[in-house]
């Protein structure tokens, strides 16, 4: 039996992004897959790289002047990088790759109603034939996040919603043309815990019901355990270990992926002080041509200021660390 294709390869991508003060490598030879009905966390520090990886699937970077992909995106194993501006706009972002951004109140447009807006998507993709069928379906998509009176909330604005609403709000509008790949960016950020759990089950919910693939950025490894099949942890723009969520948790092969999950803090345990990790990540503006978190490292050698490969330790579980070269 033939393994099933990824939804999306993305294979040594990099994204440098062209500053007065120099080339910022944000993303510096990235590769992962995630496939259908699949979620993948990106997780990290604030900096590392997991949001502008997304972006860059999207293409919504200023490319004159300004920001330079390089690398392979594929998508159902269409090449995403050689399509112009109009066919990304047109066949792929919204309809086929969806984004839930960061925060609901800056992606939201204040001026016009949740209406207006969740009808956007099916007019611009011309999926229906009239205003009115759009708002019916907007309807339906308000209906789908569990959203009480939808035919009388279309007629709101984002102010007159809660936070907890106003993320639904912009999951459905990323979900409007059914996409194949969903990507969210810390959609439970400034949320309450009662409403993180709402949200992390409508995403299960969603995926079980349409098969869609996700790939969720955050910096809360509480969250992953609970909605990931797999991890790749992103620092200073690459991603230095990936394996399914009981391997990265039970043996994380990493320092650094040790070290943030010993910043967790457990239910029950008592600490003096949390744990933190030493130091600060290194400028991209000139990145460490070793091993990037060799400076705030308890565990360095001298051979770490060379790049380490990925070396597997597991089925699927990958590290970038010198520590495990014994164990190929």
């Amino acid at each position: 039996m033939t393994e099933q294709a990824p939804l999306l390869s993305v294979k040594n991508l990099t994204t440098h992004l062209h500053l007065r003060r120099g080339v910022v490598r944000a993303v510096d030879g990235v590769s992962f897959e995630v496939h259908e009905g699949e979620t993948l966390g990106l997780v990290g520090e604030s900096g590392s790289g997991k949001t502008m990886t997304c972006l860059s699937i999207l293409q919504l970077l200023p490319r004159h002047g300004g920001g330079k992909l390089d690398g392979s995106i594929k998508l159902d194993g269409t090449e995403l990088l050689s399509m112009s501006e109009n066919e990304m706009a047109r066949n792929v972002r919204g309809q086929k790759v969806a984004m839930i951004s960061q925060d609901p109140m800056t992606s939201l447009n204040p001026v016009f109603s949740v209406g207006d807006q969740l009808s956007g998507p099916f007019l611009y993709h011309k999926l229906v034939r009239s205003v009115r069928e759009a708002w019916k379906r907007a309807a339906d998509g308000l209906r789908n996040v569990r959203i009480h009176s939808p035919e009388q909330r279309l007629t709101n604005y984002p102010h007159q919603f809660s936070g907890g609403m106003r993320q639904r709000v912009a999951t459905a509008m990323a979900l409007a043309c059914s996409p194949r790949l969903l990507i969210a960016d810390e959609p439970t950020t400034a949320l309450d815990v009662t409403v993180q759990v709402q949200i992390m089950s409508l995403l299960k919910n969603i995926q079980r019901d349409t098969g869609v693939g996700i790939i969720l950025i955050t910096h809360d490894l509480s969250i992953v355990a609970g909605l990931c099949h797999r991890v790749a942890v992103m620092y200073a723009g690459r991603i230095i270990e990936t394996g399914k969520v009981r391997d990265i948790y039970r043996t994380p092969g990493h320092p650094y992926t040790q070290a943030l999950l010993e910043a967790i803090p457990h239910l029950g345990e008592k600490r003096e002080q949390l744990t933190a990790i030493p130091g600060q990540p290194p400028s991209l503006l000139d990145p460490p041509k070793g091993c990037r978190f060799a400076a705030r490292c308890p565990k360095r050698m001298s051979v770490c200021d060379d790049y380490p490969p990925g070396f597997e330790v597991g089925d699927g579980h990958v590290v970038h660390c010198w520590l495990k070269a014994d164990q190929r």
